[in-house]
């Protein structure tokens, strides 16, 4: 039975009643033995690609199965940053449509999920980065993607507590993208959870894949601690632990997995309303509702499944954050927390058919996942139900072997 939809007379209704008629969000059923399609993951992408499989491509027999909890592994253990501003024809495509899905998102799922569309700025600190960067320009505006160059003067109107002339990082200007932003990242997972549920879909938590059943080099079903499912095709989208998954149905993946940290202060007043990226140092800064400032860095040097990460990238990119915003240098910081990132050897991500007939694989996102979840999800479904979307055209595995890269890790001027 469809879910009333979320409004403010709703809310207005549920306050008379001391709020005793508000409905589950989503289901939680025992598995069936079969489905039409299999999604492993129920992170942002998973949910976002069973989600438009429904929408967009009237299959509904979808099941999402997910080891631990809804939205519990780097969907809600990241900075939430929403941009576009990507140098390659590919990234472009697939971040813009991803920003484009944000800008309704709320409506379309009918659930807030807190996109805040506050503008973003990436600075840059050496030449390197501002020919760059103006070469970024360059590129989006034949892309149609809205970005543009901004001098240092603009810089400090959009960032007064900005230190523009530190002796080791000085700001030269910024490539500002005004559509960039922000969203809740446990609203969006459990948005889409909810739109997912609505059309009939089964979200299973607590159920880890053990193994992938093949027949015949086709894919034919998994087995889980909840037993086994049958399935006519199989998405995996479980971000950093994809090569596991593969290793179960035979194939190996180009990735790596790497821990990737974050950290927030102790709540203070409003001090900055825009999101900063320093790429230079690999940090950025923006602040939340609450008031908590968020700092984010790189990732781990080493390959690992840790979801805590190592101090000293906290030491680091907290000391030359500091530099550039010396405001911060007092602040305490109050909570700290890790993901499991994904890294190809080109930073882009894989959206991709597979050895394995009806599998499909969709990884690689590395430290930039968040902010494409609506535009990965719209291209998954669409390669699951059709076999091809333009939209994952480009990133599929055989540009490995063929040598055709999407080198975004040069266009960031960092590795993502």
């Amino acid at each position: 039975m469809a879910q009333r939809r979320y409004s403010i007379f709703a809310v207005a209704r549920e306050a008379l009643r001391f709020h005793a008629g508000w409905e589950r969000a989503w289901r939680s059923p025992e598995p069936k033995k079969r489905y039409d399609v299999v999604v492993i993951g129920a992170g942002g992408h998973g949910l976002a690609t069973a989600y438009y499989l429904g929408k967009v491509h009237g299959i509904t027999n979808v099941a999402v199965i997910e080891k631990g909890w809804l939205g519990g592994g780097n969907t809600g253990r990241n900075t939430t940053i929403i941009r576009s501003n990507y140098l390659q024809d590919p990234s472009a495509a697939i971040f813009d449509k991803a920003l484009k899905l944000y800008e309704n998102l709320s409506q379309d799922l009918n659930y807030n999920v807190m996109f805040s569309p506050r503008g973003l700025l990436m600075l840059a600190q050496s030449e390197h980065e501002m020919r760059g960067y103006k070469r970024t320009v360059y590129a989006n505006n034949l892309q149609g993607v809205e970005t543009r160059w901004i001098e240092r003067d603009e810089v400090k109107d959009l960032v007064p507590i900005i230190n523009l002339d530190g002796p080791r990082y000085p700001v030269m200007g910024a490539l500002y993208q005004e559509r960039g932003g922000t969203a809740r990242h446990d609203a969006v997972a459990w948005g889409y959870a909810r739109g997912c549920s609505n059309m009939g879909m089964d979200i299973i938590q607590q159920c880890e894949v053990t193994g992938v059943r093949t027949e015949g080099g086709k894919v034919v079903g998994v087995d889980t601690t909840k037993g086994a499912i049958d399935c006519g095709k199989l998405a995996v989208v479980v971000a950093g632990h994809s090569s596991v998954v593969a290793d179960m149905a035979g194939f190996r993946l180009p990735i790596e997995s790497m821990a990737l940290q974050a950290w927030v202060s102790e709540p203070i007043k409003p001090v900055i309303d825009v999101v900063v990226m320093a790429n230079l140092v690999h940090g950025y800064i923006s602040q939340s509702d609450k008031g908590e400032l968020v700092l984010g860095g790189g990732t781990d040097g080493f390959n690992n499944y840790s979801q805590r990460g190592s101090w000293h990238h906290i030491e680091e990119t907290t000391r030359a954050l500091i530099e550039t915003f010396p405001v911060i240098s007092r602040l305490k910081m109050l909570r700290q927390w890790g993901g499991i990132v994904d890294m190809t050897g080109d930073r882009s991500p894989i959206l991709s058919k597979t050895p394995v007939e009806n599998l499909f694989v969709n990884c690689g996102w590395g430290t930039g996942g968040f902010k494409a979840i609506p535009g990965s999800g719209w291209a998954m479904a669409e390669l699951v139900a059709k076999g091809y979307s333009p939209l994952a055209a480009g990133f599929g595995l055989d540009r490995f072997r063929d040598g055709r890269f999407v080198d975004e890790s040069v266009a960031a001027g960092v590795a993502h």
